[in-house]
């Protein structure tokens, strides 16, 4: 039977789509039986939240905030998804022109009552997009798909 992880993302510039797609090559990377559903923000609703396994979240910080985007995916899914989705596990990539810790925190009070629980610490990026920073998205991604595959999630 094969796992479930939903990738819920956001980006205007790209850089945040760059990262997701190092996420999705890491998952691909690990093969196993997870399956994965990759919507922007605008389309995923609670129904998909609902079918994962686990969640990775994708936001560029704006203006010391998560995306607005991801703040209208949460408002939509958080009421039917609050008594059903309790200890689903999240992980978080953040890009930031010079910083995140603003986008992080939001994210972290929205999840916190939704009772979601990390898997793993938040992937951030600050400035300009490296190869560290695909680096660790994709370590990310493959930690999804390993764990997921393992049940470790």
């Amino acid at each position: 039977m094969g796992r479930h992880l939903l990738v819920v993302h956001h980006s205007r510039t790209g850089t945040t789509a760059s990262l997701r797609d190092a996420l999705l090559a890491g998952v691909a990377g690990v093969g196993g039986a997870v399956t994965v559903r990759s919507l922007p923000t605008v389309d995923a609703g609670a129904w998909d939240v609902r079918w994962a396994e686990a969640v990775v979240l994708c936001s560029p910080a704006r203006f010391g905030y998560m995306s607005g985007a991801l703040k209208d995916f949460f408002e939509r899914i958080y009421h039917p998804c609050l008594e059903h989705t309790a200890g689903l596990p999240y992980a978080l990539v953040v890009k930031g022109d010079t910083d995140v810790d603003g986008a992080l925190a939001s994210v972290e009070r929205i999840v916190a009552g939704l009772r979601w629980r990390t898997f793993a610490p938040p992937v951030t990026v600050v400035g300009a997009l490296t190869g560290a920073g695909l680096d660790a998205a994709a370590a990310l991604g493959a930690t999804a798909a390993a764990s997921l595959d393992a049940g470790m999630l």
